[in-house]
């Protein structure tokens, strides 16, 4: 085996080359071990940190954890009280053992912790008092009273009550209401309809121990479904159920083994101060640590919370993060063996002369990748400024964050909106930022809750938000991506000026609502000033009157102003030099003025301006349609002012909104005129006029629908006593000399006239009809119905009832106009009898037959399973009758042969007499066998029934021809013509037979054949 040839000679390094190769190695060394040593630092206090956010994360989770179980054992408290709602709202009448086995059913004591007990309050008033005391004393508590004593206008005793712990609660018998927060707690339960909580109250002594602190939740119980509307909930309150909770007992274990490290204190409402204490989470000698702090906002029952959440000294114990010392050990032990390493090649490196060549080309790469550097840089800069550009150009103010509350960008639009001084940076961390923010808030709610979002992709949330200075910003709060990264985009706008148009459109269509409803002129003239200072603060607003003559002004309306300055103006002269508003009644013209104490029209008013400190005037002349000037409206202002293009706009408006007030009250006195000249026209009338308020049966009305009766027409009807309940909450407030005489009345005496002067019944179709006429809207209803005189005589008359104009929606102002029709229907009636009833018999005469026959015939043609058939009948050998034993006795077998039809005849029927001794029958559903069944049992009876009278006897027989009425007939008289042929053939057969049309014909057409044989 050959060996390796030698290295070549390496010439020897001078004496002082050696000591300076080794110089540069231990340089070089050092070097190294310092930034090792740096690196480890960094890594180190990374590490530290992390471990510090890990711990803040895991106590913000313990934080939220215990507000959720809170809010949790809450709901399920509230769900519990549902439950027993459930009960109520099951049974008319729950009784104590009902109630009792119920909510031991529930184990609330085991389930529900902090509940003490579970009771029922019940709703009284007054009126109810003495039977509810009777009711409960009954059902064995002899000793049963409402305390404390007393007569008030409402009562809520604590009627069941079962305890869990044998504390000492309120009282058998104490009225809830007496004590006022939890009057508050059950009125509010009881107008929202939802569950209501107290404030902080004593709720329960325990044996041996203080009173324990707490508070209370009500849910209310309604008779039936729950009413929307409140004043429907006032009224049909049944009661409360109710439950007490003893803070300490509340709060205990919440948060199980990690929640034994944190201190939780409780605050009523919004702030954190002494007085709305609750709970107290901390334990004396025992501080929390101050880093570690939160306050989580929680909505109970209708009441809110604050929950001051701390963690103890040893919260983070059961945590071990050894990472920071494990980077601090081997950081240094890197340190070293990279520092050996670095002095053993440096000083290698010092004796290579490649690695001189080798550096020189590494020193040009690092050269290149430099300038490359340089470029994107460059480039990032010039990117950067043009968005920078972009977002100062924008109209909003944006700000852009993490999503987790570290700020990333801002415009200046941003600072500027919400003045943010330059001092404050507007990068990292957002609190200084927000802090700023919600110093300017009215709210802070809204900001914060957007803030604590997470929002999806393409996921929008929008607030509005109002400062402290009157400003209205619209707040819209997107996801954004950056690059890979995610974001959080935040615009804001200044909406003050639109917020503000929409304000001022609210104050006009306000006073034109005033207007409509004939609102007195002060109401108006006030909601006129008061609109215009509502939309710009800093404005002090005055309507002042001319009047008749037009020289002296008065005071119509300065809510805003000092008492003693509106009596100094009232009676102003309208002339020149008589403040602003007297100026500018006098010329007409817009008078401005900048400073009250140097102007001359203010020189006789200055002491009492400055008094009520007034700087400034502007006075605008009110005007009516015709021109002429009315009064002035007068805006003032505390500093000296001077009007810009949207202050004279302004003016202008409310200066017309007066006029038109003020034209409006004119109308009113105009209107007034003619209701005395309407007085006496209705006091004189010649009609019977009566002036009725409805009002009374809306309302009752409007309450039936809401509680579930839609159809209220039939429901009335099957209900009379309802319908006469309804009537009588119609008010008859006037009537006139014609309606006194109509009912036979002699004075207006108060309960004499009712609806019965009007509807006879009041259970009867007519009031219904106009019940619900009135109240669907319609503004015109006639009728015609009885009425009772107030002898009590029936009679008929026609009933119109208007609803008077502007009084549609109310009903409280109906005229009803009657006139008396008895006679004129009592004619009528005789009338129709004469032209519809044969008026020997009585039995329908032959047009009136006809009407009926035509009426069947049409339905045959309608439906192919009617059917029909009519009789003719013929009193045999009548004319014998009448020759014999004359007339009166032929009148005599005619009616009664009626009255055996009669006697027969079903009511579907019909009978008539179409001739002399001739009848006819119309039978309706029957046809062949049937119809022939009738007509014999008919012509048996007749033959049965001769006539006895005056010593005769006379023998009466008819014949009787049958058909049936065909769908297929031209016309109900081809029926007729075929029973005609019928009866006929009856008589040719030797009378007092029943012949039927198909049989009839048959004979014929074999006689026929017979002759032709």
């Amino acid at each position: 085996m050959d060996h390796a040839a030698p290295n070549p000679a390496v010439p020897a390094s001078p004496a002082g080359a050696r000591p300076s190769a080794w110089f540069g190695a231990a340089a070089l060394a050092a070097l190294v071990m310092t930034l090792c040593l740096v690196l480890t630092w960094q890594l180190w206090e990374a590490a530290r940190r992390d471990a510090e956010r890990d711990l803040r994360i895991d106590f913000e989770f313990a934080a939220r954890d215990v507000v959720n179980q809170l809010a949790l054992r809450m709901a399920a408290h509230i769900q519990s009280l549902r439950g027993v709602q459930g009960l109520f709202n099951s049974s008319d009448d729950v009784t104590r053992q009902e109630f009792a086995d119920f909510v031991r059913a529930q184990h609330a004591d085991a389930e529900y912790p902090g509940m003490k007990a579970i009771g029922y309050i019940a709703a009284l008033s007054e009126g109810g008092r003495a039977a509810h005391l009777a009711r409960v004393r009954a059902r064995g508590f002899p000793d049963y009273a409402i305390t404390p004593p007393g007569t008030r206008a409402a009562y809520a005793p604590l009627l069941y009550l079962e305890s869990f712990t044998g504390a000492r609660l309120r009282p058998f018998g104490h009225d809830m209401l007496t004590e006022e927060p939890l009057r508050q707690m059950l009125e509010q339960a009881r107008d929202s309809g939802q569950p209501s909580m107290s404030g902080k109250a004593t709720v329960a002594r325990e044996r041996g121990r203080a009173a324990s602190d707490g508070v209370l939740i009500a849910l209310p119980v309604y008779i039936g479904r729950a009413p929307d509307q409140v004043g429907q909930r006032r009224d049909l309150l049944r009661g409360w159920i109710y439950a007490p909770f003893v803070m300490d007992d509340l709060m205990a274990h919440l948060g199980g083994e990690r929640g034994a490290d944190l201190l939780v204190t409780v605050y009523d409402g919004n702030e954190v101060a002494p007085a709305a204490l609750m709970a107290a989470g901390a334990v004396p000698g025992v501080a929390g640590m101050a880093a570690l702090r939160t306050e989580q906002g929680i909505a109970i029952a209708g009441r809110r919370w604050t929950l001051v959440v701390q963690a103890r000294p040893s919260f983070g114990d059961a945590q071990s993060n050894d990472a920071a010392q494990l980077v601090l050990t081997l950081g240094l032990a890197v340190t070293v063996i990279l520092s050996m390493l670095t002095w053993m090649l440096a000083r290698s490196s010092a004796l290579a002369g490649s690695a001189l060549r080798q550096s020189q080309a590494l020193t040009g790469e690092l050269k290149a990748g430099q300038r490359r550097l340089v470029a994107l840089a460059d480039s990032a800069q010039r990117a950067q400024a043009m968005m920078r550009s972009i977002l100062d150009a924008t109209l909003d103010a944006i700000l852009v964050d993490n999503g987790d509350r570290h700020i990333l960008a801002s415009n200046q639009r941003f600072r500027a909106l919400w003045s943010i001084p330059d001092e404050l940076d507007l990068a990292g961390d957002d609190s200084a930022v927000v802090a700023h923010l919600l110093t300017q808030l009215t709210q802070a709610g809204p900001l914060l809750y957007s803030r604590s979002l997470q929002l999806a992709e393409h996921e929008e949330h929008r607030e509005l938000l109002r400062l402290k200075d009157g400003r209205f910003i619209e707040q819209l709060t997107r996801p954004v991506r950056l690059g890979q990264e995610g974001a959080r985009l935040w615009s804001f706008r200044d909406i003050t000026e639109r917020k503000q148009i929409e304000q001022r459109e609210r104050a006009h269509r306000h006073v034109l609502e005033l207007l409509a409803h004939g609102a007195p002129l002060q109401a108006v003239l006030g909601a006129v000033v008061l609109g215009v200072e509502s939309t710009n603060p800093g404005m002090l607003c005055a309507i002042l009157l001319l009047d008749a003559e037009g020289r002296f002004l008065a005071t119509g309306a300065a809510p805003s102003l000092p008492g003693f300055f509106n009596a100094a103006v009232d009676g102003l002269p309208a002339r020149p030099g008589c403040g602003s508003c007297g100026s500018a009644a006098a010329s007409g013209r817009r008078v401005i003025v900048e400073d009250i104490q140097t102007h001359p029209d203010w020189a006789d008013y200055r002491d009492i301006a400055a008094r009520a400190q007034l700087a400034s005037s502007w006075s605008e002349p009110i005007r009516g349609a015709s021109g002429r000037v009315l009064g002035t409206f007068a805006i003032y202002h505390r500093s000296p002012h001077y009007p810009s293009a949207a202050h004279v706009v302004l003016i202008e408006q409310a200066a017309q909104l007066a006029g038109i007030a003020l034209e409006q009250a004119q109308a009113a006195q105009a209107l007034r005129v003619g209701e005395e000249r309407f007085r006496s026209l209705y006091d004189h009338a010649p009609v019977a006029l009566w002036e009725q308020d409805w009002s009374g049966a809306r309302e009752a009305v409007a309450r039936l629908k809401a509680c579930g009766v839609n159809e209220l027409g039939p429901w009335l009807r099957e209900r009379p006593g309802e319908a006469a309940r309804l009537a009588a909450l119609v008010r008859i407030t006037d009537v006139n000399g014609a309606a006194l005489a109509h009912v036979g009345a002699r004075a207006k005496e108060p309960g004499t006239l009712g609806l019965a002067q009007n509807f006879g019944s009041l259970g009867a179709d007519a009031f219904i009809d106009a019940l619900l006429a009135l109240t669907g809207g319609a503004l015109f209803y006639e009728c015609e119905s009885s009425f009772l005189r107030v002898d009590g005589v029936a009679r008929q008359h026609e009933l119109t009832l208007l609803v008077m104009p502007g009084h549609a929606h109310s009903l409280d102002f109906v005229i009803a106009s009657t006139v008396d029709i008895t006679e004129r229907k009592r004619i009528d009636d005789e009338l129709h009898a004469l032209a519809s009833t044969d008026f020997l018999t009585g039995l329908p005469n032959r047009r009136v037959f006809m009407a009926r026959l035509d009426d069947q015939f049409a339905r045959l043609q309608r439906s192919v399973d009617e059917c029909a058939s009519v009789l003719m009948l013929d009193i045999d050998h009548f004319k014998h009758v009448n020759d014999v034993h004359g007339h009166a006795v032929g009148d005599a077998v005619l009616r009664h042969m009626a009255g055996l039809m009669r006697s027969g005849q079903r009511k579907i029927d019909t009978l008539g007499r179409v001739g002399g001794e001739e009848f006819a029958v119309l039978l309706p559903g029957t046809t062949g066998l049937a119809a022939q069944q009738y007509a014999e049992r008919l012509r048996q009876s007749v033959a049965d029934s001769p006539l006895d009278g005056e010593g005769r006897h006379i023998a009466i027989t008819v014949s009787i021809g049958i058909a049936t009425i065909d769908a297929g007939d031209t016309s109900p008289d081809a029926a007729l013509i075929r029973a005609d042929k019928a009866l006929y053939r009856a008589k040719a057969q030797g009378r007092n037979r029943v012949c039927e049309y198909a049989e009839a014909a048959g004979m014929a057409a074999a006689e026929a054949s017979l002759s032709r044989a």
